[in-house]
């Protein structure tokens, strides 16, 4: 699963027993290198806590509709264009009624609404639930509104938490992951840990006055963008500069050369590739 290397996963919980596989899917996107964060509706609050999600992720866990710690308050929009993928795992009944409606009465359905990002759901119900003409229905709408934008995932037949037998189970995370994965192409340095160093670096004379060089930092900045989109986990190293950092890659800032050679051998026992 190579292809999540670097890849920007929103993960939408709905209300459902099957939240609880939400937290291993979680874990098997991270395992494989992408970048995860979570909506959760209120139902899902019910069935496991934003905390654990919190913990396993790395990132803050949204539900409100208007975030005030979000700019402009409008957070299911910065959500909406972060995400390189939107996945829902479990999509209950209700949450597919509401998505086929096209309605925005929740966090989730609105990042559903405002996102143009590809979009995944792994259906999770009791068996006679998800027989039901009704929500076939609503399955069959909303899939011919999205088209090619949406895969489902499953889902699944066995044995319910309910006791009863059927297809209605969530599948399981591993498959989930690798259904999300396959959504994307495999970069020629897909998976591949690469360090690169870039910048100038500073020697002080006194407090006040310092020797440097005229490095720009333009060449490796644009070499761990061109490492990042060909799928390797980047780590920059780098000396005082006036460049924007590369989104998803790992900055280390420095200041004296020898800053710079201590971070360079720390992160090279962890590299495969180093570009000085």
């Amino acid at each position: 699963m190579q292809q999540l290397c670097n890849r920007r996963i929103l993960l939408g919980i709905s209300g459902g027993i099957a939240a609880y596989k939400s937290a291993e899917l979680v874990r098997e996107l991270k395992k494989a290198g992408a970048d995860v964060r979570v909506i959760m509706t209120d139902g899902a609050r019910e069935f496991i806590t934003p905390l654990t999600m919190q913990a396993l992720s790395g990132n803050p866990v949204h539900y409100a509709l208007l975030d005030p710690e979000a700019e402009a308050g409008m957070g299911h929009i910065e959500l909406a264009k972060w995400a390189d993928l939107l996945l829902i795992a479990p999509a209950s009944a209700n949450l597919i009624a509401r998505l086929a409606q096209g309605m925005g009465n929740d966090l989730l359905t609105t990042v559903c609404l405002a996102t143009d990002a590809p979009l995944c759901i792994a259906p999770a119900m009791n068996q006679a639930m998800w027989r039901d003409p009704v929500t076939q229905a609503n399955m069959a709408r909303l899939t011919d509104a999205h088209k090619d934008n949406l895969t489902v995932i499953g889902p699944d037949a066995g044995e319910q938490a309910c006791g009863d037998v059927g297809p209605g189970r969530m599948m399981e995370p591993a498959a989930i992951a690798e259904a999300v994965a396959n959504h994307f192409e495999s970069g020629v340095l897909a998976g591949v840990s690469v360090v690169i160093t870039a910048g100038p670096t500073r020697e002080a004379i006194d407090p006040v006055r310092y020797i440097t060089n005229h490095s720009s930092g333009k060449m490796g900045y644009a070499l761990a963008e061109a490492a990042r989109d060909a799928g390797a986990r980047v780590t920059l190293i780098s000396g005082p500069v006036t460049l924007q950092p590369p989104e998803r890659v790992k900055l280390v800032r420095v200041n004296s050369a020898l800053d710079m050679l201590q971070a360079a051998e720390s992160e090279l026992e962890h590299c495969e590739i180093f570009i000085a």
